[in-house]
């Protein structure tokens, strides 16, 4: 079998997707989709979830890893499999290969969250960290596989793996009724090129958009946007792909009506918001279709969504991280520094202003020794919960009413 991924492959069918799915049907979860009143009002269009972070390893990509892994004969099975990926891939192709019986080894780069790691070193796979980016962990996979005559597993470029990630858009036609859009995140294509292949056979009206960060719209460049590229990383590092397939990007042009690309700072919102409003854990890229909705709520409004949400694998920390920063955008969080007498009682009279405002005191530091503090003055810094900007206002003018200090 020829490891290079990158390489042109036939197209896929609508068949192809539907003896996937026979197959699947034993081997995956068939997810929820669910409706989010919450969402629908917030958005301005009617939105279905598609809950792919339901799966066992909370990913979509089990679809193509197992289909794949299917076609293997028992002499490939006895050489082992190689991978390169971020997390998602990793963890289906371990898990998929460890209930068929086949020695799986997968490259990661060294930006992959820690739990990713953990998570297919615990579905039995042996892992390389090495690279700084998915680029170098492909290569040294490549590079792996031949050394060891074992098969390599393509993350999104080969039309197994695009048909099985596919399944997910006949669940979603089966799921809704009447639907108009399905917004899908996007980083090499096999998801999207999947989806389009499903749908536009099945029902053509139905639009498939792919959405992508501003970091990484390397697909939407590939399918002919001039969309620019902003230096930075990102949150949804599973969408972060520079090179996209050359079968998933010829799906795309024939297929895919658009590809949207959203701000990080939007992409963030979505992933607090999707725990907030809809009690889910979601990463970054699953994230990127909602980001989609708020971003660019014309493309979308009165329409009848279902946004695939790819996965949950989202290290603890950067969710945390996330959830902060949400809070205090949006007035829930606030840090107030005033410039009070440094001498007793100070700390409970400001407490006491708060109280009585309703608000809730979560840190308190005290800097007597900042450049420009008076000998005898203190800078106390207050972090506050608060209901909304409106709430963190309120306490702002009890607070200047009776006579503290505010600093910007």
């Amino acid at each position: 079998m020829n490891p290079n991924p990158t390489e042109a492959r036939p197209s896929v069918v609508l068949a192809d997707i539907q003896a996937a799915a026979a197959v699947l049907a034993s081997a995956v979860d068939v997810t929820p989709c669910l409706h989010s009143e919450t969402l629908s009002a917030i958005t301005g269009a009617d939105v279905w979830c598609k809950y792919e972070n339901l799966q066992y390893t909370a990913s979509f990509k089990e679809r193509g890893a197992r289909w794949f892994l299917e076609s293997l004969d028992e002499e490939a099975r006895t050489r082992g499999v190689l991978a390169a990926s971020a997390g998602t891939h990793a963890q289906g192709v371990a898990r998929h290969a460890r209930l068929l019986g086949i020695a799986a080894t997968i490259v990661m780069p060294e930006s992959t969250p820690f739990t990713k790691i953990t998570r297919t070193e615990y579905e039995g796979a042996t892992v390389i960290v090495h690279g700084a980016d998915f680029a170098e962990a492909y290569r040294r996979a490549i590079e792996i596989a031949e050394e060891q005559g074992a098969t390599f597993v393509p993350a999104f470029d080969h039309p197994r793996i695009i048909a099985g990630q596919g399944t997910v858009g006949l669940e979603i036609l089966d799921q809704v009724a009447d639907l108009d859009v399905v917004v899908v995140p996007v980083g090499g294509g096999g998801l999207l090129a999947g989806i389009a292949v499903a749908v536009k056979a099945l029902q053509p009206s139905v639009r498939v958009v792919g959405v992508q960060s501003e970091t990484h719209p390397y697909f939407a460049r590939a399918v002919g946007s001039d969309a620019p590229i902003v230096a930075a990383t990102t949150i949804a590092e599973g969408i972060a792909v520079p090179n996209p397939g050359a079968a998933t990007v010829a799906v795309a042009r024939d297929l895919v009506d658009e590809i949207l690309v959203v701000e990080e700072s939007t992409i963030e919102a979505a992933v607090a918001l999707m725990l907030d409003v809809e009690k889910t854990v979601v990463e970054g890229a699953a994230a990127a279709p909602l980001a989609a909705l708020l971003e660019h709520p014309q493309a979308f409004a009165g329409r009848r969504c279902a946004l695939v949400v790819s996965g949950g694998n989202i290290d603890p920390r950067t969710l945390s991280a996330v959830l902060l920063r949400a809070l205090a955008r949006e007035g829930r969080l606030v840090l107030y520094r005033c410039r009070i007498p440094d001498r007793p009682g100070q700390l409970a009279s400001i407490a006491a202003i708060i109280a009585a405002a309703r608000g809730n005191v979560v840190d308190v530091e005290h800097h007597r020794d900042r450049p420009g503090v008076a000998v005898r003055d203190a800078i106390l810094e207050v972090s506050v919960e608060t209901r909304d900007r409106n709430h963190a206002d309120a306490i702002a003018h009890a607070l200047i009413a009776a006579g503290i200090e505010l600093l910007p």
